[in-house]
């Protein structure tokens, strides 16, 4: 199976279309695949619905596709940082469903695994729990969670091997693993591509089972969400 692409447009050469569900890798601008998310923004798709961390903050990240309001829903664990998000949310131009962070990664892991839902006590006696079953184990209250399925999967990883095998870098694996996972179609980029063979087995993240297509997007520019200094000291 012929997994390397030239290009992130090349990678999403028929997998974009309106109305989409998409599972979307990085945690702020950790980790976050970004050719594919200008990709993306590129191909004018509208209606998404996107289950990420969160998204970027304004400018960046899944904040790009806030800003040309392709995206008509987000599946998010934490909203701030972006002052676009809260106002198109504040404005009901924008559904949100809140999903605690841990909750959020297990429903993406459970839709990898084939598993339609899975109990909690995490968000019981809370709104998360409003509308969900509520089931009662050891004499203690869980709520149902669904599994997430999505139409596709982008992801950002550190290294790939050309049978698509990734290697993911220190914090920036964050939600990319369990992205991949549940993506009908995952589409990785990634900072170097390597013979197939030479990675580590036993340092191998996430098998190349999952992944369909892989780009190469370096280089990267650092970009910082907060950046903070101090006043230098006199002399």
């Amino acid at each position: 199976m012929k997994k390397l692409y030239p290009d992130a447009k090349t990678a999403l050469e028929g997998l974009l279309k309106d109305d989409i569900l998409i599972a979307s890798g990085g945690f702020g601008l950790c980790g976050i695949p970004e050719r594919l998310i200008d990709a993306v923004v590129e191909s004018g798709v509208t209606g998404l619905t996107v289950a990420s961390n969160n998204a970027g903050i304004d400018g960046e990240g899944l904040g790009k596709l806030l800003r040309t309001r392709q995206i008509r829903k987000m599946i998010s664990s934490y909203v701030g940082e972006n002052k676009e998000f809260e106002r198109q949310f504040l404005a009901g131009e924008l559904e949100v469903e809140f999903s605690p962070q841990g909750t959020l990664a297990e429903r993406m892991r459970a839709g990898g695994a084939g598993i339609p839902g899975f109990y909690t006590k995490t968000g019981v006696g809370t709104q998360v729990a409003d509308g969900k079953e509520v089931k009662n184990f050891g004499g203690q209250d869980y709520i149902l969670e669904q599994g997430i399925f999505a139409d596709l999967a982008l992801v950002k990883a550190w290294k790939s091997d050309e049978s698509g095998n990734l290697v993911f870098r220190k914090t920036a694996r964050n939600f990319n693993l369990p992205a991949a996972t549940c993506g009908k179609v995952c589409v990785v980029e990634v900072e170097e591509i390597v013979p197939t063979g030479s990675l580590d087995p036993d340092c191998i993240h996430l098998p190349g089972v999952y992944v369909q297509r892989v780009i190469v997007g370096a280089p990267y520019d650092k970009k910082i969400e907060f950046r903070t200094t101090r006043q230098r000291e006199a002399a």
